[in-house]
């Protein structure tokens, strides 16, 4: 299972919804989505800013993860940002295959 940050900002009509909904309610059925795909939602909060609602989700795989941050976006509600997030083990496994790679010019 790997580990995903939904970054989701409204747009009116998606703010609107919610507050006709209930925001304890959508957030019950983002989690029921989730857990219809093979995944589980670690944490799901509000916030002030750039970005209204946070989402962190295990999901079988990346494809997964797609599919569901397409579900997301084609529904004109939100704006959605996905981001792979990663243990200190993955990212020195990454490390360890990384290429040689050169600046540009250099």
């Amino acid at each position: 299972m790997g580990k995903y940050l939904y970054r989701l900002r409204y747009t009116q009509t998606g703010l609107e919804g919610t507050i006709k909904e209930g925001f304890v309610a959508r957030e019950a059925f983002f989690r029921e989505r989730v857990a219809s795909v093979g995944g589980t939602t670690e944490a799901a909060y509000w916030a002030y800013g750039e970005d209204d609602v946070l989402v962190v989700v295990d999901l079988p795989d990346a494809a997964t993860a797609t599919g569901l941050s397409l579900a997301l976006a084609r529904t004109g509600s939100f704006r959605v940002t996905t981001t792979v997030l990663l243990t200190a083990a993955e990212m020195d496994a990454g490390a360890a295959k990384a290429p040689t790679y050169r600046a540009p010019g250099s």
